[in-house]
C-alpha cells in the first residue's frame, strides 16, 4: 500500500538528522543501504500478520557509506510479511485499519520534523 499525499516526495534531509528522527519514530536503517539509496522500516506484529512501514530514499548528494548525503524521500509503504516468500505490497492486500491509521500518524509526525531541517 502507498500512502499518497503525503508529500514526502518533496522532502529532502542530511542522512544524519534524518537517521535521527526516524529512530524517534522507530524506523530503523540497519544495514538497509547502498551509496545511494537509504530504507527505513518499522515491524509491526499483530493478530492479523506481520507488517512493515518502509520509507525509501535516495541521495541527491553526497555519499550514504560516508555518511555525508542529502536524501530525497520517496512515498512511504505499508506491506504484509509472507514467510518465506517476503514483504508484499501489492493491492490485492489488506491492512487493519488502525494499523493504516498509526502508520498515517507517525508518517504526519516525522514530516513535521524532517520539514523543520529540510
Amino acid at each position: 500500500m502507498k500512502f499518497e499525499n503525503t508529500e514526502f516526495e518533496k522532502l529532502k534531509a542530511d542522512l544524519n538528522r534524518l537517521d535521527e528522527v526516524m529512530l524517534d519514530h522507530g524506523l530503523v536503517r540497519e544495514g538497509q543501504w547502498d551509496y545511494e539509496r537509504v530504507t527505513y522500516d518499522r515491524k509491526f506484529e499483530l493478530r492479523e500478520g506481520v507488517f512493515y512501514l518502509r520509507v525509501r530514499g535516495h541521495a541527491i548528494e553526497g555519499d550514504i557509506g560516508a555518511e555525508k548525503a542529502t536524501i530525497q524521500l520517496m512515498t512511504p509503504l505499508l506491506g504484509k510479511h509472507y514467510y518465506p516468500h517476503g514483504v508484499e505490497y501489492g493491492e490485492g492486500e489488506t491492512f487493519p485499519t488502525s494499523l493504516v491509521n498509526q502508520c498515517k500518524k507517525i508518517l504526519d509526525e516525522v514530516k513535521a520534523e524532517v520539514s523543520k531541517f529540510a
